[in-house]
């Protein structure tokens, strides 16, 4: 007699990426060795670790399965993100998970400030998913976690990742008048890839979001940054820096993209040491504050001692023109 298996699927793990699924496979390089990096060991790593478990905290350092991971814990370094682990858009190049996400924690600004107080952090950096489902696109939470930290930890620089907040009115006007010290927003590449890598997004609604931080707020330090090695030429790079410095915008990385699985994007070229320096060159001439680009450069790394030497460069410059 032939038995019957019944499969209950609501057991089933959900699929992270669940619009990737029926994707053809990109088949994962081998890295080179510029941007291979050791595993995670250090002490301190670990207590970090366990400080967000505890706190019920996010990061985009797993999330993103980012490589720097290992440095910036022992250092205890951490990148938060709120508003949940999963994100409305679903970009070809980002491993955080994907769908409908749950309603806003009421609690955790307060958690964040008191992490960040734990930690005991000169300069925190504060990242968020797209919120497309949210009125405001989570603009009022950011802020809350600002005044949160601002509360514990008041000698604490703040710089934030936020979301491009598309049609959501007024939002960024919440942001700005919270005032971090630095408003980070990553273009992520150039314009033409846009449809296939960041097809949910527009680059000038991105572009224009960084130009509006300095009409309502030129004091506030603005950042932003684009991966390379997704198929872009280099004159299309060296355009976005033209845009970004019209939109005034005070500081630009640039970094290598690495495929975080055989779902996403293709990694079209892995960038040399050489070629980044190039662009970095590139940069610097046009006018940035400051340029960070290599393999290995992401977002927030070294976010604190960049802040420093974007504090310095500003003041270089005001001597400079008087």
């Amino acid at each position: 007699m032939s038995q019957r298996i019944t499969i209950d699927h609501r057991s089933a793990p959900a699929l992270r990426h669940p619009e990737k699924a029926h994707r053809p496979d990109n088949p994962i390089q081998r890295k080179p060795s510029w941007i291979r990096v050791k595993a995670p060991n250090h002490p301190v790593y670990h207590e970090t670790r366990a400080l967000m478990r505890d706190a019920g905290l996010v990061t985009v350092c797993e999330e993103a399965a980012c490589p720097n991971i290992g440095e910036c814990w022992s250092q205890r370094h951490a990148t938060m993100m709120i508003m949940g682990e999963i994100c409305t858009r679903a970009c070809a190049f980002c491993n955080v998970t994907t769908g409908m996400p749950k309603h806003l924690d009421a609690d955790e600004p307060r958690r964040v400030g008191e992490a960040v107080a734990k930690l005991g952090l000169r300069h925190v950096v504060i990242t968020s998913v797209d919120r497309d489902d949210l009125e405001d696109g989570g603009a009022e939470h950011f802020a809350r976690v600002i005044r949160s930290i601002r509360l514990t930890s008041p000698d604490t620089t703040i710089e934030i990742l936020t979301p491009d907040f598309l049609r959501k009115d007024g939002a960024l006007e919440v942001v700005v008048a919270a005032r971090p010290d630095v408003f980070n927003h990553n273009i992520e590449t150039v314009p033409r890839l846009y449809p296939t890598i960041r097809p949910g997004a527009r680059y000038y609604q991105s572009v224009r979001l960084l130009d509006g931080v300095k009409k309502l707020d030129p004091s506030i330090f603005t950042k932003s940054g684009l991966m390379l090695g997704l198929g872009e030429e280099r004159m299309e790079v060296t355009q976005v820096m033209d845009d970004f410095r019209i939109a005034d915008v005070d500081f630009l990385t640039l970094g290598q993209y690495l495929q975080p699985s055989a779902k996403h994007a293709a990694v079209e070229k892995f960038i040399t040491p050489d070629e980044f320096d190039g662009y970095a060159a590139a940069a610097r001439s046009k006018g940035f504050l400051q340029v960070s680009a290599s393999p290995l450069t992401r977002s927030s790394y070294h976010a604190d001692s960049d802040f420093a030497k974007l504090q310095a460069a500003r003041k270089s410059r005001l001597k400079e023109s008087l």
